[in-house]
């Protein structure tokens, strides 16, 4: 078929009236340099390598173009660009050559500003370490902290062997317990503090936090003093014949207890008649404890 050099001639037409109007508009813009901060971005590097310390997120280019160009530039649109693929163990330069910016058409990159970046890497290595939960806050009045469980209880985390050997734990997010009275399941998110470390695999933990009734005391005044084990055919008299005993447990565990409950007694056995000074007993009981017991001796005569 023979060339038609009037073929599409009105698409031909547009095409040409565009690119003159974007000559015209370049033409009449002034051509400026402009030095920007981009980000960097690191590619190929090794995974048995890990970067340590702070390595840089920035630099700076310097740009060449039209000024209504460089001024429409949106974030993103100037990349550098680090290839670590060749890295290695231990300190290394890499060079920041003009050809590792990305850069839209019409900008020239002419420098760039560091034009060589230092980096340390380490061997990675990898680590099970404990999960603490982070409880925060404090139960409503009444009520405190009981047992707290994590599941799972470890987790493995992987980084530079210097930032992992320093690792202690693994920490969950914050759990609130302010104004608790009931307790509480959650499932939150695991994490670590170094930057330089992160965990093999995204992990939530189910923590339980119990909240359980604050012990309270109870005060029972003119407990009578028992005699017990007296020898036979004697009598035994306590001076003072009655304590006050102060009784701390559960809050409803005291509030069904009555004075008939708490028992103080005085042990005579293998005493003979006369004057002592014995120390004031309690039953043990699975519902209470005691806190204090006022007088803890008394004198006790026996006849």
């Amino acid at each position: 078929m023979a060339y038609n050099p009037f073929r599409n001639f009105g698409l031909k037409v547009l095409a040409l009236a565009i690119a003159g109007l974007l000559w015209f508009t370049m033409a009449g813009e002034h051509v400026v340099e402009r030095i920007v901060r981009v980000p960097l971005e690191m590619q190929n590097r090794p995974e048995r390598l890990e970067l340590v310390g702070n390595p840089p997120d920035q630099v700076e280019v310097r740009l060449r173009g039209s000024s209504g160009l460089l001024s429409r530039l949106q974030p993103g649109d100037i990349v550098a660009i680090l290839d670590l693929e060749a890295a290695r163990p231990g300190a290394r330069l890499f060079h920041l050559r003009t050809d590792q910016v990305r850069s839209p058409f019409g900008v020239t990159v002419s420098q760039v500003i560091p034009q060589t970046v230092s980096l340390a890497f380490e061997v990675g290595e990898t680590r099970v370490v404990p999960i603490r939960p982070d409880v925060e806050g404090e139960p409503a009045p009444g009520y405190l902290l009981g047992k707290i469980t994590v599941s799972p209880s470890s987790v493995e985390v992987v980084g530079p062997s210097s930032d992992l050997h320093a690792l202690r734990e693994a920490t969950t997010e914050p759990i609130p317990v302010d104004g608790a009275t009931r307790t509480l399941d959650e499932s939150v998110t695991v994490g670590v503090d170094d930057s330089a470390l992160r965990l093999r695999a995204p992990l939530t933990a189910k923590v339980t936090v119990e909240i359980l009734p604050a012990p309270i005391e109870r005060t029972f005044a003119g407990v009578r003093i028992e005699s017990r084990n007296t020898p036979a055919g004697a009598a035994g008299i306590a001076s003072p014949g009655t304590v006050t005993i102060w009784v701390r447990g559960g809050r409803d565990a005291l509030a069904s207890l009555d004075a008939a409950q708490v028992a103080a007694y005085v042990d005579l056995a293998g005493l003979r008649p006369g004057r002592y000074n014995l120390p004031v007993r309690i039953d043990p009981s699975r519902a209470f404890g005691v806190s204090r017991i006022e007088p803890t001796v008394v004198d006790v005569t026996i006849r």
